[in-house]
């Protein structure tokens, strides 16, 4: 059994007025139909990405600030700012920077170093006299 009605409606996507022969029709042809179905799918495709990408900027490590400068493996000393001579990774936590980084500095003597057996310190002046 045919349709005979005859509903005069606007399409949802490029605003034209058209005659539709159902009630739920809401595009006047497959082209508008077509371009709103991709434009939907483009939509949801960016909204999961930013949700994302939110939720990876949540879950990220935390920034280093000055609050989060005290080292559990500094021993008796709870602030890196508070001692003179300082092992690599105290440097690169201090810096803000990787442990590669500081490698690189010392190994191209950009950053002195003095070497106790098999540890490597650094003096804090010499890491403050990088910035001078």
């Amino acid at each position: 059994m045919s349709s005979t009605i005859k509903l005069p409606k606007f399409c949802n996507h490029c605003g034209k007025a058209f005659i539709a022969q159902k009630t739920t029709t809401k595009y006047c042809g497959h082209k508008c139909n077509s371009a709103a179905y991709k434009k939907t799918k483009r939509e949801e495709k960016v909204n999961a990405e930013f949700k994302n990408q939110q939720s990876k900027i949540v879950s990220a490590s935390p920034v280093v600030t000055t609050e989060t400068l005290s080292n559990p493996i500094a021993g008796n000393h709870t602030n890196l700012r508070e001692k003179e001579f300082l092992s690599i990774l105290e440097v690169a936590t201090l810096l803000g920077a990787s442990r590669w980084i500081i490698q690189r500095m010392i190994k191209s003597n950009r950053l002195p170093v003095a070497k106790l057996g098999s540890r490597t310190i650094i003096k804090r002046a010499s890491i403050d006299n990088l910035f001078n």
